[in-house]
């Protein structure tokens, strides 16, 4: 039987594969971005590449789950894991309007907004008290769509993107602390990854409290001096916050009871690790703080090892995947 059958041990593990797989995008997206702005073009070209191959294998997947495999879709649906869709989109149309295509940045970004409140209404739906990480992606993707809005807002000179970026901004704070209240401390030592969404939610939120004051220009002067005073203040705390989760994670990894293994979930580390690093790179431009470009040019780094390991680790788990469903 040959590979590319709809039967075959590589589709098997394909179809198999959880909602939250979608943090693989979001993780090679946001390395791409953090490579971009440490001035390393072609690899951050090549991450992207990678990120939208595989941005539209999920996006054909969850289509054709739609029409065929309808209940299984509404019940991914309703997992916190399916707005790793979102935040995933977001970022890829963050890195497309760098790259000056803002038609097909304000695509990404409509698509994203027309998933978003369909997917977290059903997401809400399923809360509980004491969740693992993925509790936080609520505030990842309203940030995701914040942090792509002024950009764009930035790029086109629409002063009405800016502010509706700034209402969702907001919205997302109040997001994190609702997520903060139903999330289990204790994944902090137990979790299998995705624990460290907790500060890469902080830091995607100063990713968008920068690209919001960036957004400001004479000619669209969209926020007063008090405005941007606020923006400033809340920004700079957010990104002292998403550093401190960064640091406390990071010793969790070391002193919690977990062992080194691949877990799909492994994908939400390397994204919090990238958008920490994005997040100290764009705050160092866009306020001016000269210090943070170092810390935040190792932060790349280290989040390309991570991703790199764990890309080793997906290589091989597939690999186990498709030998252990191959016919005998």
């Amino acid at each position: 039987m040959s590979g590319t059958s709809p039967h075959s041990p590589l589709r098997v593990w394909w179809t198999q594969r959880p909602p939250a797989a979608g943090a693989a995008v979001m993780a090679t997206g946001v390395v791409s971005v953090g490579l971009d702005l440490a001035g390393h073009e072609t690899l951050s070209r090549i991450a992207l590449v990678i990120a939208c191959a595989a941005w539209l294998g999920l996006a054909a997947e969850v289509a054709l789950r739609l029409l065929r495999e309808r209940a299984r879709w509404f019940s991914d649906a309703g997992t916190a894991g399916a707005l790793t869709a979102v935040a995933a989109t977001t970022v890829l149309g963050t890195r497309f309007s760098a790259l000056g295509r803002q038609t097909l940045a304000e695509a990404l970004l409509a698509l994203s907004a027309v998933l978003w409140p369909v997917l977290v209404v059903r997401v809400v739906g399923h809360g509980k008290r004491r969740m693992p990480g993925g509790v936080f992606l609520g505030c990842v993707a309203i940030q995701g769509l914040a942090v792509l809005g002024a950009t764009l807002a930035a790029a086109e000179s629409a002063a009405w993107l800016a502010h509706t970026a700034l209402v969702l901004f907001w919205l997302g704070l109040v997001l994190y602390g609702l997520a903060l209240y139903r999330f289990d401390l204790r994944q902090v030592l137990e979790g299998p990854g995705d624990q460290w969404i907790a500060g890469g939610a902080l830091a995607i939120s100063a990713l968008a409290g920068s690209k919001l004051i960036a957004a400001d220009s004479a000619r669209l002067y969209l926020w007063n001096d008090d405005d941007h005073g606020v923006l400033r203040a809340v920004t700079v705390v957010l990104l002292v916050l998403g550093l401190a989760w960064y640091a406390v994670l990071l010793v969790a990894e070391f002193a919690g009871p977990r062992r080194p293994r691949y877990d799909v979930r492994r994908w939400a580390t390397v994204f919090p690790m990238g958008m920490t690093a994005v997040a100290a790179l764009a705050v160092s431009a866009t306020l001016d703080v000269p210090w943070l470009e170092t810390p935040g040019q190792v932060l790349v780094w280290i989040s390309v090892a991570a991703w790199s390991a764990v890309a080793a680790g997906a290589v091989d788990t597939v690999r186990a995947a498709v030998r252990s469903t191959a016919p005998r």
